[in-house]
């Protein structure tokens, strides 16, 4: 049995964005350690794939955490969001301009990654139900650069109309600072994906 301590951590203000790269042991059996905290979402990430293989993963992906009643939220694919029915769609702001309104209207959860108060602006007048933004701190997934900061964040919460999922850095010690700035959320990639700081190891009872 699949046991997460879920005592000190908040799990409907924690989303999971997926990097298969990060995961190494059986993706399936991370999938579902983390489908078993029953975060807030999943954004199933994989910007490397192909829109085949994208399609043929989230079909796998899509029953073990909906076995959870965890959202599902598809990355970057129109066409295989439309087929496959997820819970919403997470297209970059590059991407999220090129639809129609009509396209955006089949997805009730829509969302986008923000960068600035003007991407914030943008994301809101194009739709969107709720915004990432990032990167807060300093992160292996962001080489080189520094985060934008506690004070970045609280800015586009104080600005923005939907629900801001911070992402970036964000450690269970750093959920309670990130929550305080105003965030709804906060996405982990890295430390659901490899480590154990979001997730405690299991005993079979």
């Amino acid at each position: 049995m699949i046991i997460c301590m879920s005592e000190r951590i908040d799990w409907n203000r924690v989303v999971c964005v997926t990097n298969r790269h990060l995961c190494d042991g059986p993706l399936e059996e991370r999938m579902k350690r983390i489908a078993a905290c029953r975060p807030r979402a999943v954004i199933l990430r994989e910007k490397d794939m192909d829109e085949r293989e994208y399609e043929a993963l989230a079909a796998r992906m899509i029953p073990i955490f909906r076995s959870q009643e965890v959202p599902v939220i598809l990355h970057s694919f129109f066409s295989s969001a439309v087929r496959l029915c997820p819970d919403g769609l997470h297209l970059p702001l590059s991407l999220l301009r090129r639809t129609s309104p009509a396209q955006r209207r089949r997805f009730r959860v829509l969302g986008t990654s923000c960068h600035s108060l003007t991407d914030v602006q943008e994301a809101a007048a194009l739709g969107c139900s709720y915004i990432l933004a990032g990167h807060i701190y300093a992160t292996s997934c962001k080489q080189g650069l520094p985060g934008r900061g506690i004070d970045f964040l609280a800015q586009v919460c104080a600005a923005s109309p939907v629900p801001v999922y911070a992402i970036g850095g964000i450690t269970p010690q750093r959920l309670p600072e990130v929550l305080r700035a105003g965030a709804a959320a906060a996405c982990v990639m890295s430390g659901l994906m490899s480590g154990e700081l979001w997730l405690e190891k299991a005993e079979k009872s």
